[in-house]
């Protein structure tokens, strides 16, 4: 038994990976709302509204002079006219006066296609030179007309199957009396057709003039907006941990100034990225060595078979050291820690003298080792106080009496001295040790960064000690420096707010 079965085939256009109609429509909405596209039609737009209003007033402006010359141009016509007739207005006879006034109209108004029609205070045609209308002897009656024969000069423009046309009609005095009128009428359609042509011309113009700015736009459009898809470039390395990116900066525009300061952001992560690395690796080599001695030690003592009980304590005692050296590690590592993140300050009245002679005293026993003697001198004050968390300044001023004790030589000179001016308490630490050089003073607050590695492990020091004292001086607000003492040696100086500052 044979069962056939069949199989749908996919068309060959089916899967194909073509622009699809709805992603043109998101990239044109997305291309929409860029800063390039806004000042492209910006650009355009202005341009075009001012170019269409100065084109409107252009044209309306030539439009209403041309019109306005054309009209003095009857006018004085009108007049010339309304004067001569007037002087051989004498005649009651028709024939003669229609002759008369033929012969003059016939001379003022040659080489045009003005109508002249001149009528008597009656509104009656006297002469009319459209001979077709077959006007002459009957009643004409105009607007303008009338109004002339009320005494004034009138005209009227008006649009007719023929075209646009201009009207004047003015009196025919005669002393105080007014015995007619003149009327003149012109068809001024070819006004219209200038002006028609002038429009199109600035049409034309204007379609040029956009053109040109369009592409305009779009160069310095793209020349403005560059800069920003180079900065976005570099913040997403920058997000990806790329910290080596800069970007390109020319001039001195605002925009070359948001590059610069792009570029101190990466500056500065890029070394803050390598400060942590050397955190982590000296984190990891503090935290190594006392594990390594702890290790040594029990392997020691484990391969010696059966030690004595005094070769035990004695590794027991070394191994004890290497766990307190451990735990104040770790216990300086929460201090930073906690400080960096700014937090659990308690701030109250803190009497800086007060602090400062219970430092000195606390570290009597170590000075009290190297024969030094330290000194309080607090000047005039009896107390200073100050507004801070008392425990955080307390560490920050030990930290730096400590280390000055530490690397002053036996039977030198330690002075914590404590003033004040205006705004700040002030708070010098002075030693004749060996001093910092000139390039290390701005190192030595770093984290475990010491001057003598060997001397500072002789001394159970961390490499972390001012690091914290600058924290914690940082979080209130203060400063902290060094410079040589006069005699040799260092001065640390502390200038701490009188008033809370820093991070609360």
């Amino acid at each position: 038994m044979w069962v056939i079965t069949t199989k749908k085939t996919d068309s060959p256009n089916h899967g194909s990976e073509g622009p699809t109609f709805k992603g043109i429509l998101k990239k044109a909405y997305d291309g929409a709302h860029t800063i390039r596209f806004v000042m492209l039609s910006t650009y355009i737009a202005v341009t075009l509204i001012t170019l269409i209003l100065m084109s409107a007033y252009i044209t309306g402006i030539l439009s209403e002079n041309l019109y306005s010359e054309e009209t003095n141009k009857l006018y004085a016509k009108a007049n010339i006219i309304s004067q001569t007739a007037c002087e051989v207005w004498d005649s009651d006879e028709e024939n003669l006066l229609f002759l008369r006034f033929e012969d003059i109209i016939t001379r003022s108004l040659a080489g045009t296609n003005i109508r002249g029609v001149i009528t008597n205070n009656s509104y009656t045609v006297l002469y009319d030179t459209n001979s077709e209308a077959a006007m002459t002897g009957k009643v004409f009656m105009r607007s303008v007309l009338k109004r002339a024969l009320d005494g004034e000069q009138a005209d009227l423009m008006f649009n007719s199957d023929s075209g646009k046309t201009a009207t004047v009609a003015v009196p025919v005095e005669n002393g105080t009396e007014i015995i007619g009128g003149v009327y003149l009428a012109e068809n001024v359609s070819s006004i219209n057709d200038t002006i028609s042509a002038i429009k199109t011309s600035l049409i034309v113009f204007c379609v040029m003039i956009v053109f040109v700015l369009g592409i305009l736009s779009i160069g310095v459009s793209y020349i403005i907006t560059q800069p920003f898809s180079e900065f976005t470039e570099v913040a997403k390395a920058i997000s990806k941990g790329d910290f080596s990116r800069r970007a390109s900066v020319k001039g001195m525009n605002e925009i070359a100034e948001m590059g610069r300061a792009l570029n101190y952001m990466c500056d500065e992560l890029n070394e803050l990225d390598e400060k942590r690395k050397n955190f982590v690796s000296d984190v990891s080599h503090e935290l190594k060595t006392p594990m390594a001695g702890i290790k040594l030690l029990c392997d020691t003592l484990v391969e010696a078979g059966n030690p004595d009980m005094e070769t035990v304590r004695e590794f027991l005692g070394d191994m004890s050291q290497e766990i307190d050296r451990l735990t104040r590690l770790i216990n300086r590592l929460l201090t930073l820690s906690r400080l960096d993140a700014g937090k659990n300050r308690s701030c109250s009245d803190v009497d800086i003298c007060a602090l400062c002679g219970g430092v000195v005293r606390s570290l009597g026993k170590l000075s009290a080792e190297k024969a030094i003697i330290p000194v309080l001198d607090t000047g005039i004050l009896d107390k200073l106080i100050i507004i801070a968390d008392y425990d955080k300044i307390y560490e920050a001023v030990y930290n730096i009496v400590d280390n000055a004790i530490k690397y002053t030589p036996p039977n030198g000179n330690v002075t914590v001295r404590v003033d004040e001016d205006e705004e700040n308490c002030i708070i010098d630490v002075e030693d004749n040790g060996p001093g910092i050089p000139e390039g290390e003073k701005t190192k030595i607050f770093d984290r475990f960064y010491r001057l003598d590695d060997s001397r500072a492990r002789d001394t159970g020091g961390t490499g972390l000690g001012l690091a914290i004292a600058k924290e914690a001086i940082l979080l209130h607000g203060g400063t902290i420096g060094v410079t040589d003492a006069p005699d040799g040696g260092s001065v640390f100086r502390i200038q701490l707010p009188k008033r809370p500052g820093g991070a609360v």
